[in-house]
């Protein structure tokens, strides 16, 4: 996850040992240990603890924004909400949909302005641990041993790095049918991406793809039949590495 400075950005000075507790030890250390918690349920769990407290404040409009980075989705974001209210106080959910809608308010217009000719489908829940950011899944095809689908990406978000394994034959073609993007393979400068490139991406090959920092992007991405297919998710493209890209 990116280094977080808030902390010493705004009280570096006045409060020098909380800064380094709150930039190191609360995000630097138990944020980061996504290998027992993803950011994704992270998130979840802070959102919730704030509305229980009733700090509805700024502080939580940014953990909401950050949910939202995190893969949380606007339907998911108000059921966390409405399941919470029971709990919580029908005030505090009141406030914080209020929030939430803000940071979500963009959303409807871009399921309908994005995806180019085949539309983005839904919010791509069930592989979201596995992108940074916001992604949208429309499968449009499928055969016993091959599937198409378009892939929506929103601005910066990017899936992990994996690969699609094989013994034999495998892979995946990506089709660039919207906006612009990334994709790189481990140990090669990544590729630039617009409307109508066609990427062929070999079995057994470590990489990753996903939207420019200023540009929606969607692909089709074809499963290519193989034997003993697998797909192995690993770790994130993080912030630093993604920033570098021009």
């Amino acid at each position: 996850m990116v280094k977080q400075t808030a902390g010493r950005d705004s009280l570096g000075e006045f409060a020098p040992k909380f800064a380094e507790l709150n930039d190191d030890v609360l995000f630097g250390e138990v944020w980061s240990r996504e290998d027992k918690l993803s950011l994704r349920d992270r998130s979840l769990v802070t959102i919730c603890v704030f509305m229980g407290k009733g700090m509805i404040d700024s502080s939580l409009k940014y953990h909401i924004m950050n949910a939202k980075k995190n893969g949380i989705t606007k339907n998911e974001m108000a059921e966390i909400i409405t399941h919470a209210a029971f709990y919580a106080g029908w005030p505090n959910a009141w406030a914080v949909f209020n929030l939430a809608k803000e940071v979500y308010a963009d959303d409807e217009n871009a399921q309908e302005e994005h995806g180019g000719m085949f539309g983005m489908g839904e919010p791509n829940t069930n592989f979201a641990q596995y992108f940074i950011g916001n992604s949208y899944l429309k499968p449009l095809a499928k055969t016993e041993n091959m599937s198409i689908a378009n892939v929506t990406f929103e601005p910066e978000c990017r899936n992990n790095w994996h690969i699609h394994h094989a013994s034999q034959g495998g892979g995946q073609i990506l089709i660039c049918v919207e906006g612009e993007g990334w994709y790189q393979e481990e140990g090669k400068p990544a590729q630039s991406l617009k409307p109508g490139d066609v990427v062929t991406i070999p079995a057994n090959v470590k990489h990753w793809h996903g939207a420019k920092k200023d540009s929606w992007f969607s692909h089709l991405a074809v499963e290519v039949p193989g034997d003993n297919t697998s797909n192995e998710w690993c770790e994130p493209v993080n912030d630093e590495e993604y920033s570098k890209l021009s």
